[in-house]
Order: C-alpha cells, then structure tokens, then sequence
C-alpha cells in the first residue's frame, strides 16, 4: 500500500466510470448469470422441484422473482443496508462491528452478536465454494444445451451412453476453466475488475436484447410486474408453489455481494451499476424468457440458451461462459477480504496475505485460501455433475447469511444509529419474513445437498471460536507469570543487569505486560540491551485507522519505551513503517538495525478446564498452520530472534 493510499485511508482518485466499470467486473458476476440457470430450476422437467409452465405459473414465478429483486436487493441492500458503511467497508464482519458497537456494558447481547456474525460469515465461506462451480457448470451445459454438441441418438440405451459422455465432457470443460480461474488470482482484484468489467457490462447489454428480442412478440408478460400474480401463486399452488421458491430464490444469490465488495469500490458506483443497467438487463431478460416459454413450453428444460436464435447460441455460451468466470471472482474476492478481517480480529490463524496493488487499498490474495476453495470446487464438480444438482445445495447458506445481515442491521439501526424502535422493527420484519420463507423452501433441499454448505459453514464457525478462545486461554496462562512493565523498569533500577549495546523491540500481546520473551532472555543471558521498546499492536473494531491514530509512544524509565500501533480489521501490521512514525514522537529507531525478540507458544493440550479436548487438539494444529510472527509483521530478514514457551491450556 502506497504512502498516499496509507495518509488517505480512501480510495485513490478515480472516476465514477471507471469505478463502475470495474464494479461491474468484480461485484455483479454472481447475481448477473443467474437468469441461466434461475427459471430452468422453475420449470424444467429435470429439476426435482418444478412447476408447468403454464400461463398463470409463469406470471407467478416471475413476479416472484421480480419482487425479490426489488424487495431484497433494491431496497434492503442497496438502499438500506449500504448504509452500513464501517469506514468505507462492507460485509457481515463489518456490520457485527458496527451492531456490536458500544454494547460491552451488554456482555451477553454482545456475544450473541458477535456469534451471529462469525457464522454468518463462516456460511459465506460455503457460498464461496458452490458459486464458481454450478456457475460455470451452468454456462459450459449451454454447450448440450444449445445443440452444439449434436442431439441424442433415438435409441434409448444409446442416449443414456451419450448423455454420460456429454456430461463426463461438460465436466472436464469446467474443471479446466476453474483451475485457469484460480491460477490467475494472484495478480489481484484491481487488473481483473479492469479486464473483467467491460465483458460483464458486454453480459448485461446481451441479457437485455435477448429479452427484449421475446418481449415484443409477447409483452403478455410484462403483468408480471403485478406483485399479486406472485401472491395468487403462492396462496394457491399448495405445497408446490411453496417449495418452488427455494429455486426463485436463485435470482437473488449474490446480492450479498453488493455489500461484502463495498469496500473495494464504494457505495455510489455499486448503486449506479445497478440501477442504471444491471437491474433493467435482469428484469428483461426474466420476462424475456417467461414470454419465451409461454409460446414455447418445451423450451424449459433451458430456456436462457433457447433464447438466442440459433446462430448466436455459440457466441452466447462463450460470453456465459466468461461471465460466470467473472461471478466466480466476486466470491473468491468477498472471501479474501473475509478472511483478512477475520485474521485480523482474531478468529483465524495469520495466514500469508499479498497486498496486490500499491494505490488500492483491500486489493489482496489469500494463496492457502485460494488453493483450499479451487480444490472445493473442483469436488464439487465431480460429486454432484451438473447444475441441477448443484442448485439442490445453494441457497441454504445464502438465506441464513441473509438473514443475519438483518438481524445484525436491526442492531446498528437502534443501538448505534438511534432508529425508533417502530421503524426498525417494521423494516426488519418484512425483510426477515421473506428471507424465513426463502429459508423454509431452501430446507426442503437440505438432504439433497442442501446440507454441504452448512457443514462447511459449522466446520469454519467451530475453527473461528476455536481460534478465538485459544487465544483468550493462551493470553489468561501467560499473564499469570507476567509482570507489569512498570515494575519490571523499577526492579532493573535497583539490580541492574549487563548492558548491551543497541535496540532491543520485545513483541507483546498485551499493552503493559512485560513479554515472556524478555523474561527468559534476563534469566538465560542475565543482561539486556541500553534501549528496550516494548511494542503491542492493537486491532480496531473497524476497517482502516488513519494515521494520524497510527501509533502512540510512552517512555516508562530511562532507556524504556512503550510503542502501542493501532490498525483496522482491514489492514495489514507493517512493523518498519510504524517505527518510522515514532520518530515524530520522540523516538528514533531503524529497524534495520534494531533486534526484534518474538515469544513463540507451543501449544500442550490439556486436562485443565477451558475448552474441550478436541478443540484442543485443532487449536494446537491450527497454530502450526498461522504464518511466522516475523513474516507477519513485515520484520526485516535477520533481525529476529524467537524464544519458545510451552503453554498448557
């Protein structure tokens, strides 16, 4: 990150095109390809949960989904929600820091919270992995599913033979496309939002003709936008018109998105992109293929290729194809910065983390995380084979990651926004009470693969309190032999050790205690440097802090020093650049001369009370996995000497 990137904590001078352009490249991906797959799951006779297409069942469902973008994306996300802005940053982090804001008087209300948004985080690390697969899976069938593999032989057995070739190839097709995907990710989210925004923009224009194309052979269908068709489907289709709802629910899957990239582009060009040509472009091409399938009924076992006439079908699964690459980044990027942020607030292990550019700040690349979702995906592919059975396991993860978003946003509204009561309540209840139906008709799903992302959801929620109580027990074990640093100061006083030329930088965890690290070091070596700074960096509860709260400098005794570094959940320790600002506190020091000492735990699982065993035993190995402290901080090569404690917990 740039000097001027650091100074400002904002994005670098760009214009609102060019943001936009580039938000339509990284942010709309996922919500943008699902008219591909979205009505197929509705009516298509190889879906497990269809309807007929019939006149009224189309007028139906795509009212419903009509409204669902309005209700769910429009006015909860892009009106309400992006309210929720944490210093320029989105995301369920960010909004439990925001709802949690304020709220330690109310230690019980607080951890609930906090809870509610580590596993509502933790079930989008499980969206993260379903995205790009039945994404892509969904564009390449528009390959069988357009004709342009040739059509099945009449023989039965023969067409069961093809069928199993066309699928085994769709399927190798795709895993060559997520393996490319996931090997470019290192060159950050700024070049392809660049090279990705203008083939979206390309998708959207697309989208629209193609429903527009349908629209005026059969504007029949624009009654759809009568919320009361959605009503009088839902009120008397009985259990079907229910459940159905957990395939429109695809329609809106990515809107979480919007809020999670936030920080990467700002609210004003996500609101423009939106409103000003992806919304219109989902709108026409919905009603596009309702007024397709009302002429056509027998175009529903894929109604978006069948759209295209026959000589753009080739070129339309060339730009699906590319633009459910492009939906695949928008998750793969929301889970980078998710898991900054949760390493940063002490829920997971510190991991590598590049920063990517040197003028945007959040532009970063997780490689661990990014190897770990690739092979997720690639699984995925391979157990579940194609997008209808995909479609059986999304959505569960997305409702429930929804509805946290509100229950937290209800919080931020009364607690830290001072909302009245009766406007909080009545806005949150009509977003919860859709979101409880999505859910419910998601459920229904649940033994069909419903239940992968929930159970990669728990797996990363149990780690994330795991990792988070280890600490705290680690922190508790410590401290009861540290000392404070002011006694420690007084003690050198009166029984003066040895004096070693130089600067000593002792790392601790904990503001006024006094590092075991220095500790060991007076008992084995019986002496100490003429400069000892004791140095604890500090995690905000929000994303950036400025730098003029960078750093604060204390001196303790004579040559003593407390140096205290502050930054948000959203940036990364930078150890050097932070001893340069001490200079205009009185304190000079170059660490490229200074000796850092880093207390280094290892972790003995016990029988002491604290946590179960076993979660013992996954903190300890999840410690082996956390970064080297010194890598971390960005110490300099050589200048680090690390001291080892065993400590029970």
């Amino acid at each position: 990150m740039s000097d001027a990137t650091e100074k400002t904590g904002h994005h670098p001078k760009l214009s609102t095109t060019t943001l936009v352009i580039a938000a339509l490249g990284v942010v709309f991906g996922d919500i943008g390809t699902s008219p591909i797959y979205t009505l197929k799951e509705c009516f298509s006779p190889h879906s497990p949960h269809h309807v007929l297409p019939t006149h009224d069942n189309l007028l139906g469902v795509i009212s419903l989904v009509l409204w669902a973008l309005i209700v769910l994306v429009c006015i909860k996300y892009l009106v309400f929600v992006l309210r929720a802005d944490n210093k320029g940053e989105g995301g369920v982090l960010s909004l439990m820091a925001l709802a949690s804001h304020g709220m330690d008087e109310v230690l019980k209300r607080r951890a609930v919270i906090v809870l509610l948004g580590l596993f509502g985080a933790a079930l989008l690390f499980g969206d993260g992995i379903i995205t790009p697969a039945i994404s892509v899976l969904s564009a390449v069938e528009g390959l069988k599913d357009g004709g342009l593999l040739g059509s099945a032989p009449t023989d039965a057995g023969a067409a069961a033979l093809w069928d199993e070739k066309m699928e085994l190839l769709i399927m190798g097709i795709t895993m060559v496309i997520l393996i490319a995907l996931f090997a470019v990710q290192f060159l950050g989210t700024a070049k392809m939002g660049r090279f990705f925004g203008p083939i979206t923009g390309l998708w959207f224009v697309s989208l629209a003709a193609l429903g527009v194309s349908h629209l005026i052979s059969g504007p029949e269908i624009l009654a759809a936008f009568n919320p009361l068709h959605g009503w009088h489907f839902l009120t008397t289709g009985g259990h079907k018109s229910f459940v159905i709802l957990g395939s429109v629910f695809l329609a809106v899957t990515g809107g979480e998105a919007l809020y999670a990239d936030m920080g990467h582009f700002g609210a004003g060009p996500i609101r423009r992109a939106w409103f000003s040509l992806v919304l219109p472009a989902l709108a026409l091409n919905y009603l596009g293929q309702g007024a397709l399938l009302m002429k056509n009924p027998e175009a529903a076992h894929s109604p978006f290729f069948q759209m295209a006439p026959h000589w753009a079908t080739l070129p339309m699964v060339l730009l699906a194809t590319a633009a459910t690459v492009i939906a695949s980044q928008a998750l793969i990027t929301g889970t980078y910065s998710l898991t900054l942020s949760a390493v940063q607030l002490g829920y997971l292990p510190r991991l590598s983390i590049r920063h990517t550019s040197e003028h945007a700040r959040g532009q970063i690349y997780i490689p661990l995380v990014n190897w770990l979702l690739m092979l997720a995906c690639l699984a995925l592919v391979l157990a579940f084979r194609n997008s209808t059975n995909l479609a059986a396991a999304y959505g569960v993860a997305v409702t429930m990651t929804m509805l946290i978003t509100t229950v937290l946003f209800y919080f931020a509204a009364r607690h830290l926004w001072k909302w009245p009561l009766l406007k909080t309540v009545a806005l949150c209840f009509i977003f919860g009470v859709i979101e409880i139906a999505f859910l419910s008709a998601n459920l229904v799903k649940f033994f069909d693969g419903g239940w992968f992302p929930l159970v990669v959801g728990v797996l990363i929620f149990t780690l994330m309190t795991t990792w988070a109580t280890g600490r705290r027990l680690v922190r508790a074990s410590m401290e009861k032999s540290a000392l404070s640093q002011e006694t420690l100061c007084e003690s050198l006083k009166r029984r003066p050790p040895v004096m070693v030329p130089g600067t000593a930088i002792f790392m601790s965890s904990t503001s006024g205690r006094t590092p075991i690290a220095l500790l060991h070091s007076l008992k084995h070596y019986r002496a100490i440097h003429e400069r000892v700074i004791f140095m604890t960096l500090i995690t905000e509860d929000e994303p950036w802090v400025t730098p003029g709260r960078r750093v604060q400098v204390e001196a303790l005794s004579d040559g003593f020093w407390r140096v205290t570094g502050r930054y948000g959940f959203m940036q990364k320790p930078d150890v050097p650049r932070l001893l340069r600002q001490c200079a205009n506190h009185g304190l000079e020091v170059e660490a490229e001369k200074a000796t850092f000492f880093l207390g280094r735990e290892i972790i003995v699982p016990s029988h002491k009370p604290g946590m179960a065993r076993w979660r013992e035993h996954l903190f300890a190995f999840a410690s082996k996995l956390a970064q080297q402290p010194a890598t971390y901080f960005q110490i300099p090569v050589g200048r680090v000497i690390e001291l080892g404690q065993q400590v029970e917990i």
